[in-house]
């Protein structure tokens, strides 16, 4: 059974002392600290350029990563707060003896639902086809036999969640530990606490994706330990259960793309308007105020009106949810998303199918992925060989010039796995502008 004094540790990666709740300061509380920290970084800027729904789009009103990044931190720490407050009723020592307060989980939450898109390539979770395509059968196949089996799974299965992970923690340019957050809101940002291998070893949520590279496990195991997750792999895998404040991380997550997604599609045309208000309006009937509602006169207003209706409707239901199963899910005994066992199911599934139908699959987003995989192929292909000939000793001129994007101490003395790992994180990181950029730089065009 977890326990909630261990994990909402204040701890950071490299403290020697211990992060007591009752001696911080209650004007930057340190899960607060996780948030600023977040906001302010390079990766997570670069979402303004990383769309997520329609790619390359020049209309102003359509979400970028970083606009959903931000909608997901709002209803996270909503989602967290009123879990809080109940948890703190249920267990009253953790705020008279270790001082924590509600807020202490709508921060956390918050600040991990900010950061949850912080590893996603360019070109949405094409980028992430793309890239483990290229390894698994286009010219990065060449490596397999250089790398370990799980190494290999590492790239074949690229995975966003887990460079998120790597771009949180690692130390780089002579920062350690990365942002160093605490490991509460690094608990709560891992949806999939397992490596790549076994790949879905069970129906359990936490087993859908994965969550932590080759290069990043030995701290991972760090963070788990401290929090007092559960062990779930068997031998040698690494596997954990989740952190309970990562279920909410991931219902807020599903709220926003359920809805917003849907809003975006109405918004570009890719939904019919009449159509679309009316599963909102199914989904929301019971808290209409139907006077209002008809005294809204243009169809964006009512739009508005009903999605905030729908997200309000699922906080609660989520939140319900949780702390139903609020001992199943410390045991490790929960084991899928909360909306999964929402009484909205239906209506949320509907909404989604059409969403895929209309807006995943409309011609805009399958275009995005054909250029996509065809820029990042030639990125990766011209970056990975410029590295390979570097360590062979066959470096051509061309290929010092394409790795002058790196420092030196990512050049020198490095494994296979880790320069084709240093590739993939520094294309990562890229925007979609800047990878179009230097696709085009790589192409000749000027």
């Amino acid at each position: 059974m977890m326990q909630w004094e261990q994990l909402l540790s204040l701890r950071r990666q490299g403290d020697t002392n211990k992060r007591l709740r009752v001696e911080q300061d209650e004007t930057r509380l340190g899960f607060e600290v996780d948030y600023d920290r977040v906001i302010f970084s390079s990766a997570f800027r670069s979402l303004q350029d990383k769309t997520q729904v329609i790619p390359l789009s020049k209309t102003s009103f359509i979400h970028t990563r970083l606009t959903h990044s931000l909608e997901v931190s709002v209803v996270g720490r909503s989602l967290g707060r009123m879990v809080g407050r109940v948890i703190l009723e249920k267990h009253p020592h953790l705020q008279a003896v270790h001082g924590h307060h509600f807020n202490d989980f709508g921060a956390i939450v918050a600040a991990a639902s900010l950061a949850h898109d912080i590893g996603n390539p360019p070109f949405g979770h094409s980028g992430e086809k793309a890239i483990g395509d290229y390894f698994a059968s286009g010219k990065g196949k060449r490596f397999k036999e250089q790398l370990t089996e799980k190494e290999y799974q590492d790239l074949i299965d690229y995975e966003g969640n887990a460079n998120g992970f790597k771009i949180l923690t690692e130390s780089k340019n002579g920062v350690n530990g990365g942002l160093r957050l605490s490991f509460a809101t690094l608990g709560a940002f891992m949806k999939y606490p397992k490596e790549s291998l076994p790949k879905n070893p069970s129906s359990h949520i936490a087993d859908k994706k994965f969550g932590v590279f080759q290069s990043e496990k030995e701290f991972f195991g760090e963070v788990a330990s401290e929090l007092g997750l559960l062990r779930r792999g068997e031998n040698a895998n690494v596997s954990y259960g989740r952190h309970p404040l990562a279920y909410l991380v991931e219902a807020a997550d599903d709220i926003c793309y359920t809805i917003i997604d849907f809003e975006d599609g109405i918004n570009l045309g890719l939904i019919e308007e009449e159509f679309a208000l009316e599963y909102l309006i199914k989904l929301v009937k019971e808290r209409i105020n139907s006077e209002k509602y008809s005294s809204l006169r243009k169809s964006s207003d009512r739009l508005a009106y009903l999605r905030s209706l729908a997200i309000s409707a699922l906080i609660a239901e989520a939140t319900s949810i949780f702390l139903e199963n609020e001992e199943a899910i410390l045991a490790g005994g929960f084991f899928e998303a909360l909306l999964d066992k929402s009484s909205y199911k239906t209506q949320i599934d509907d909404i989604i199918k059409i969403s895929v139908e209309k807006i995943y699959q409309s011609t805009e987003v399958i275009d995005k992925e054909i250029t996509g995989y065809s820029i990042l192929a030639t990125l990766l292909e011209t970056y990975t060989t410029a590295f390979e000939n570097y360590h062979n000793g066959s470096s051509r001129h061309y290929d010092r010039l394409i790795l002058e994007n790196f420092d030196k101490e990512s050049l020198e003395d490095q494994s296979v796995y880790t320069y084709l790992m240093e590739c993939c994180s520094f294309i990562s990181r890229l925007t979609d502008g800047n990878a179009l950029q230097i696709f085009q730089k790589i192409k000749g065009n000027l």
